[in-house]
Formats: C-alpha cells, structure tokens, sequence
C-alpha cells in the first residue's frame, strides 16, 4: 500500500473519511426528516381528535336543542 505525504500506516485515507462523513451527513438528515414526519402525523393525529370532539359537542348541543322543542 502506497500512502500519500503526510499519511501514516493506520491512519484513513482522506476519500474514506469523506465518503463516512458524507454518509454520516445522509444518515441524519433521513433522521431528521423521519422525526420531522412523525411530528407532523402526531400533530395532524391531534388535530383530527380534536375536530371529532368538536363535532360531537356540535351535536351533542343540537340534540339537547331538538328534545326540548
């Protein structure tokens, strides 16, 4: 193996520390982005739980509304 100035036996070459810093790099941002996905999920989940009780209040008014005609 041939190593180029200022490289030492043991030491990475410098293409394979770029390549596993640009792996590093990729790795969190499909991290990032799986986090980001899954809040936005939770959130819209919240939202449509929230909407389901309002719509039942809505009716549940209504209801009492009707009865007491």
């Amino acid at each position: 193996m041939v190593f180029a100035p200022g490289e030492k036996p043991g030491n990475e070459p410098e293409e394979v520390k770029l390549q596993n810093a640009s792996k590093q790099i990729v790795q969190n941002a499909i991290l990032q982005a799986v986090q980001q996905v899954s809040q936005e999920s939770q959130r819209r989940e919240e939202r449509i739980s929230d909407n389901r009780d309002h719509i039942q209040l809505a009716v549940g008014e209504l209801t009492k509304k009707n009865e007491k005609k």
